[in-house]
């Protein structure tokens, strides 16, 4: 048994069909302007046997005025030809005079020259221009309502093309398209309504449409015109005709107008927002030839339907917008102002609902799952949070038929067809999920929505248009009310929002470290609170703070990112303030557990850590004499020598640095017992006098943060705590410029 070829059709090479439609000749030229290809026919024009003309200049056919205006039309319009830019040209022939609309435009390297047969040698006048489009263009910008906006046009182009339908064809976001407005022959059956596969109008043919002004085939019946050669002799590739006013017409789209009994076709592509949101479709049961005037007037009128859609899309969801807007700004001002953000979310309850017009909704932190309006059951949602972790990549993601992507929703389609899900964390199962509940919908098809194919003779499989266009009624079901733009756009704002509400708990919190700064004298007091009330919100901040830079960098502009990156840094400079606080309230409340110690021993711990971490240093530590056995508290002391010698390291421009540790004998301590004063010596920077007095200050620091690596200035506040707690006192003396000792009893 042979086996079949299921092979899709291929409509990628449309742009490069190798012939034209025949009611006009092209030219292809090169640079200079010599002719390397011609179409076929054209001796049938301009009475020259086509290898007559190949690689002869362009001359040969044009006098030098007219190449001289075709060369300023190429350099002073864009690339894309349109009815604009055309220019009228008399030809002598062995027939005598004969009158031409030509365009030109570029294709990569080649020069395509389209010349139309016309009637009239003038070009068209201001005022014929003006009574060809009447008072059409003043009457569709009063118009503000979209679908009496769209039955206006249609009416307007019929009446100034006179083709026997004319239809505006709107494109959803699969591709599939409906119409929706049609001005018609009364006895021709309406269109109107109708939907139609993606397959009809392929994604290939979609983005020749975008490029084009116009689509013009007079003719669909007519002989197609090849070019001679086929291919370019400069790239030996076929000619690209995307932009080109004579390009010949697919099989296929052939097939399928003749089953709709069309033989004439006039398509005006309808742009929104850079995208192609429509097409105005004129269909002539017979051949139908249109003028370049009344092309220029439609052209002209279908660029300004396209500027005008935008307003009337803008009109039409308007109060809507105002709407979801007003319910923004009053759910934004109650979860800015509450102490606790994540409650307010949920209270009151419908406003979440209402900012995106949703029926249902779940708000998900971690493990804590709150259910608000008509939800699924908590396990439902639950394992459709798993499902979203599992699956969903973007942010925002939204559908309008859920059980089709997840078949389990199925079960809870009355609550849950539509969901809308905003991911507000990429680290934390943070979420919030909107639900609609199932719309049980009716579609008119033009025939069964489904692209038919049949087998060629080969075996393999092509396209086969509909043959039938008559309704064919289809039940949707499992879907809900699609989610708007606009809705979409109000959950990003609830995201920015909650950004919003960061940076001003940031401020807050910087107010906090103000004062902490004032309060020394209930510092261990307050580190404690601290460590309970601080230390969670700055996480949480910090973290958001890194969603935003990791998740959303793409909503801000170089300074919001620039913001973002600075409250990353004060945060963490804050956690590590409150975490200084936090060690000198362990420093003051937390009971020695003093031992006896031998330094030495200690010593050559720390010195080995030191030598580890700093292996590119040129650095030594001396200890010039053996150190005694004191009672202390090891872990306490061990920090005490660690922040000294850390300090004489870092506070030093020495090419050489070292520190000296060793101790003075027989010193009087305050209870009268004679106790060893340790020093810690370096070559470093020095401290100036007047500084001496204050350098054991909290977060004080005498230069600034970024030079000298950094850090909180408190290295030194912690060990004049540790001296003090060991019953002690430490003090500096220093040469500036020329090094400083630490010294300190116990």
């Amino acid at each position: 048994m042979t086996s079949k070829i299921f092979q899709e059709p291929n409509y990628n090479h449309i742009h490069i069909p190798g012939s034209i439609q025949p009611h006009g000749v092209l030219i292809a030229l090169s640079l200079s302007l010599s002719i390397l290809q011609v179409s076929e026919n054209v001796e049938e024009y301009l009475n020259v046997k086509p290898e007559n003309l190949l690689n002869q200049p362009l001359s040969t056919l044009l006098g030098a005025e007219y190449i001289q205006a075709l060369q300023d039309l190429l350099t002073s319009t864009s690339q894309t030809p349109t009815s604009f830019n055309f220019l009228k040209v008399i030809l002598n022939t062995a027939n005598g005079e004969k009158y031409f609309d030509a365009t030109i435009h570029k294709s990569e390297s080649t020069i395509i020259l389209e010349l139309e047969p016309t009637f009239t040698k003038t070009e068209m006048s201001f005022l014929n221009f003006r009574s060809l489009i009447g008072d059409a263009v003043s009457q569709i910008q009063q118009t503000s309502k979209l679908s009496d906006f769209l039955n206006l046009v249609v009416s307007k182009l019929r009446n100034l093309t006179q083709f026997e339908r004319v239809m505006t064809y709107k494109f959803d976001e699969s591709g599939a398209g409906s119409v929706v407005a049609e001005a018609k022959h009364q006895e021709l059956i309406s269109y109107l309504g109708l939907h139609y596969p993606e397959s009809d109008i392929p994604e290939t043919a979609r983005r020749l449409y975008k490029r084009c002004s116009l689509r013009y085939i007079p003719n669909l019946n007519a002989q197609q015109s090849n070019l001679i050669p086929r291919d370019n002799p400069h790239t030996s590739q076929p000619l690209d005709l995307s932009n080109a006013i004579l390009r010949s017409i697919d099989n296929c789209c052939i097939e399928y107008h003749q089953n709709m009994g069309v033989s004439a076709l006039f398509v005006i592509p309808l742009i929104y927002d850079q995208k192609l949101w429509g097409l105005i479709t004129c269909h002539n049961s017979n051949p139908k030839y249109l003028t370049s005037e009344v092309r220029t007037a439609c052209a002209f009128l279908g660029q300004i339907v396209s500027l005008e859609l935008g307003n009337k899309i803008v009109t039409e969801e308007f109060d809507y917008k105002n709407k979801l807007k007003l319910l923004q700004s009053q759910f934004i001002a109650t979860i800015s102002s509450a102490d606790n953000f994540i409650d307010a979310l949920i209270h009151p309850q419908l406003r979440l609902l209402d900012v995106v017009s949703a029926n249902g909704c779940a708000v998900c932190f971690d493990d804590e799952i709150t259910l608000i309006g008509a939800t699924p059951s908590l396990e439902e949602v639950q394992k459709l949070i798993e499902w979203c972790q599992n699956t969903i990549d973007e942010d925002l993601f939204s559908t309008d038929s859920l059980p089709k992507i997840y078949p389990d929703a199925e079960a809870f389609k009355d609550f849950a067809s539509g969901l809308l899900v905003l991911r507000i964390s990429r680290i934390r199962r943070y979420y919030i999920l909107w639900f609609r509940p199932e719309v049980i919908q009716t579609v008119n098809w033009a025939g069964a929505p489904n692209a038919l194919y049949e087998f060629t003779a080969d075996g393999s499989l092509k396209l086969s248009p509909r043959k039938s266009f008559e309704v064919w009624k289809g039940i949707v079901r499992l879907t809900s009310l699609p989610w708007m733009q606009c809705e979409l756009d109000s959950a990003i704002d609830l995201r920015n929002a909650m950004v919003g509400i960061v940076l001003n708990k940031t401020d807050e919190l910087a107010k906090i470290n103000l004062e902490l700064q004032r309060s020394n004298q209930e510092l261990d007091s307050f580190a404690y609170v601290a460590s309970h009330d601080l230390k969670e919100p700055l996480r949480g901040i910090h973290n958001y703070s890194n969603i935003l830079i990791e998740d959303y960098a793409h909503l801000f502009d170089a300074e919001g990112l620039d913001y973002l990156n600075t409250l990353v840094t004060l945060t963490q400079r804050m956690d590590t303030l409150i975490d200084v606080l936090l060690r000198l309230s362990q420093l003051g409340q937390a009971e020695l557990r003093k031992q006896f110690i031998d330094l030495n021993d200690l010593l050559n711990n720390i010195i080995e850590m030191f030598r580890a971490s700093r292996t590119k240093d040129n650095f030594e530590i001396r200890i010039l004499q053996h150190l005694p056995v004191i009672e202390c508290d090891p872990i306490l002391i061990n920090e005490l020598f660690t922040n000294l010698i850390s300090n004489a390291f870092k506070y030093n421009e020495q090419p050489h640095k070292w520190v000296e540790i060793g101790y003075l004998e027989g010193q009087i301590h305050k209870n009268d017992t004679l106790s060893p004063v340790f020093y810690v010596r370096d070559n470093g920077i020095g401290i100036q006098p007047h500084h001496q007095e204050i350098i054991f200050r909290l977060f004080k620091r005498l230069h600034p943060r970024e030079k000298y690596g950094g850090g909180t200035g408190a290295g030194l506040a912690i060990a004049k705590k540790i001296v003090q707690r060991h019953g002690g006192k430490i003090w500096v003396e220093s040469t500036y410029g020329h090094g400083s000792t630490f010294l300190f009893i116990l």
